[in-house]
């Protein structure tokens, strides 16, 4: 064993499918901050799809209250590793707003259903009940001029819905996105309901875009020109699309996210049985 100055190990960040943190099948890696980030190929695309569907009915058949809880639980473990996102480059402000941020959508787990749903008054001998209901998978581009806060607004609301995520990474922020998958490894969230992928959103997103399995965009993070482009591939199999506009992310952020993720179920049932 040498006697010399020991040399640090760097890290390689890897991507985050299905609970494990794999690296990219096609082995390649990107410089950022002096790390090796994993530059995510389509084939990890597919994989994370897959991984999001399996945990989808597990996910979206919980009751609201146990996401909620979920929810809370990584605002929880975000405070605890507040060091290591500052040391980063994450603003302790944003920090900051992104633990709020996550306990304020915990807080509408067990909520949006009442102001979303009702009964509606219908001419025959029958209850008629609209309920929102999660849409399936959805594919979310991170913003990239929020690291952590736009990440967290993107992402907790597509969750505690009932939805599962694959999740693009801003190319510019991969640290903080996969620091944030190692809290939610450790956040009780199911294997699979959250899946981050690293990389060139340009190279990756026309392929999630496209998908048959994904039902749900939000395009947090596309240019006007990506936009477009993935709004038409999106088209062929009739995904809700979230447009990308001009965002205040330290700004109340209203239930247009929450909305965008979620069906409404309208059930007729009669009277008297």
């Amino acid at each position: 064993m040498s006697s010399g100055p020991r040399l640090a190990v760097r890290k390689t960040y890897k991507l985050f499918i299905g609970g494990t943190f794999p690296r990219s099948e096609s082995g390649r890696t990107y410089p950022v901050d002096d790390s090796n980030v994993a530059l995510a190929s389509r084939k990890d695309l597919r994989d994370a799809v897959v991984a999001a569907r399996k945990a989808f009915p597990g996910w979206s058949g919980a009751t609201a209250y146990n996401r909620g809880q979920v929810v809370y639980r990584i605002a929880e473990m975000v405070e605890a590793r507040r060091r290591e996102f500052k040391a980063l480059g994450v603003p302790s402000d944003e920090v900051d707003a992104a633990i709020d941020r996550l306990v304020w959508y915990a807080g509408w787990s067990d909520k949006i259903a009442q102001v979303l749903g009702g009964a509606n008054p219908v001419a025959g001998p029958y209850f008629n009940v609209s309920a929102p209901e999660p849409s399936g998978v959805a594919g979310v581009l991170a913003p990239a001029d929020s690291a952590l806060l736009g990440l967290v607004s993107t992402v907790a609301p597509a969750i505690v819905t009932g939805n599962t995520v694959v999740l693009l990474a801003a190319e510019d922020h991969p640290l903080a996105a996969i620091t944030f998958a190692e809290v939610l490894a450790t956040s009780d969230v199911p294997a699979g309901v959250v899946n981050i992928l690293t990389g060139r959103p340009a190279e990756t997103a026309p392929w999630l875009a496209a998908h048959a399995d994904v039902n749900t965009l939000d395009l947090a993070g596309a240019d006007p020109e990506l936009a477009v482009t993935l709004e038409t591939a999106a088209a062929d199999t009739l995904k809700r699309v979230l447009r990308p506009t001009p965002t205040d992310w330290f700004a109340d952020p209203g239930l247009r996210r929450l909305k965008s993720h979620l069906e409404t179920k309208t059930v007729w049932h009669p009277r008297g049985m």
